[in-house]
């Protein structure tokens, strides 16, 4: 399985991007897909996650009420809205699959993509 991330870029606080990864290889439809998040000088930090139906998701405190993960199976892509947009969001944000439930630990992922950047400037 491929996951090629796409959709970073510069913006202002207070905007919005929306970041895509889409999968090849194999269909993702029964996977879990989660985005995390790697800013400088931090730990690699989990963002969201939604279930392979895109019935279950699960948000950090930090965003929640601004950004939205969706999926959609028949594209073999997963995407998360970000709206709101602060400095602190800040980071270079990563997809990830795995063939199982939803869960928010980075190392129970399986395969991930190659991150884009997003840059939320003051």
């Amino acid at each position: 399985v491929q996951l090629q991330a796409s959709g970073g870029g510069l913006v202002q606080a207070g905007g919005s991007l929306r970041l895509s990864c889409a999968a090849s290889g194999r269909t993702f439809s029964n996977g879990a897909m989660g985005w995390f998040r790697l800013a400088p000088g931090k730990e690699r930090e989990f963002v969201a996650a939604i279930g392979w139906s895109g019935g279950t998701t699960h948000y950090v405190d930090s965003v929640k009420g601004r950004f939205t993960i969706s999926r959609d199976n028949a594209k073999n892509t997963v995407y998360l809205q970000m709206n709101n947009l602060k400095p602190e969001d800040t980071a270079v944000y990563y997809c990830a699959l795995r063939f199982g439930p939803l869960v928010v630990f980075s190392t129970l992922y399986t395969y991930w993509g190659q991150g884009t950047l997003v840059t939320v400037s003051s």
